[in-house]
């Protein structure tokens, strides 16, 4: 049985520079929004789908800029790997969490908002989206 679970999960950037970060009910680690990916779906059509399922959040797949591929343990299904395709987003509309997000949280992606971060999250996406800030200012 596969124990990666691939999903499609967007670095969403407001126009003040803070990212969103969403947790799913029922669970305390808070992640990027996105989701499984289907079978014969591309990243971007999933990240698209997602995004309007999770947050009411419409994007135009061309708006998605591919960051690429980031792996590390399940949030929430112990001995699982999470496989991302990560996209940044920018945005300047409101979301509104649906489906099974119970909350949504912007945060400085310098720090981690003093909130219990998902491993992919906290040890690899926030870190890398760091360093591109330092490396294009």
């Amino acid at each position: 049985m596969p124990t990666t679970i691939r999903i499609a999960a967007a670095l969403l950037i407001g126009g003040d520079g803070q990212t969103l970060l969403v947790r799913k009910r029922g669970t305390q680690a808070f992640m990027q929004p996105g989701g499984k990916i289907d079978a014969g779906e591309q990243p971007v059509e999933a990240l698209a789908r997602e995004l309007h399922e999770e947050l009411n959040l419409h994007i135009e797949p061309s708006q998605a800029v591919y960051l690429g591929r980031f792996s590390a343990p399940a949030a929430n299904e112990p001995g699982f790997t999470v496989q991302a395709e990560l996209f940044q987003v920018r945005i300047d509309v409101p979301v509104t969490p649906a489906a099974e997000i119970e909350e949504v949280r912007w945060i400085d992606p310098a720090g981690d908002g003093g909130l219990h971060l998902a491993p992919l999250t906290r040890e690899l996406i926030l870190p890398f989206y760091r360093k591109s800030l330092t490396t294009t200012a």
